[in-house]
């Protein structure tokens, strides 16, 4: 067990909570990040609490902004693994940018079919109700007008 408070370093000073509060995720996703190295496991007090620092904090929003961008935590780990050799991700970061483009507008080209679906169905719709959908129907026979 770490004794963080015979350490030099006085970085360490937030707890799971504290460091949750400061970046806005909860305690239990800092642990899960932790378990799953995309942050490293956090050094103990004798009393078996983590202590987090600054580097965390960077770490975290990295993770945070990533996520935001679409990518997976798979992705963010490699990314972070290139970023912990000092070297600039940007080059694999275009590549999982450019991949996460294709994605979403082959996205955007299936909801824009879907609301051409929907668009077409509502102005279909008769007066007395809905077009029945294939193979199923909307309403059963007795319940029509």
């Amino acid at each position: 067990m770490l004794d963080v408070s015979a350490m030099t370093d006085t970085n360490l000073t937030m707890s799971v909570a504290q460091l949750g509060a400061r970046v806005g995720l909860r305690p239990d996703t800092i642990r899960y990040y932790e378990r799953s190295g995309l942050i490293p496991p956090a050094p103990r007090t004798t009393g078996d609490h983590r202590r987090y620092g600054e580097d965390a904090v960077d770490r975290l929003r990295f993770i945070q902004g990533a996520q935001r961008l679409g990518l997976r935590l798979r992705e963010i780990a490699d990314l972070l693994a290139v970023r912990d050799t000092g070297n600039c991700p940007c080059e694999p970061a275009e590549q999982l940018l450019r991949h996460r483009i294709i994605e979403i507008d082959a996205e955007l080209a299936r909801l824009t079919a879907l609301r051409a679906d929907l668009v077409r169905m509502a102005d279909a719709l008769p007066g007395n109700g809905p077009p029945d959908p294939e193979p199923g129907k909307w309403c059963p026979p007795e319940m029509r007008r």
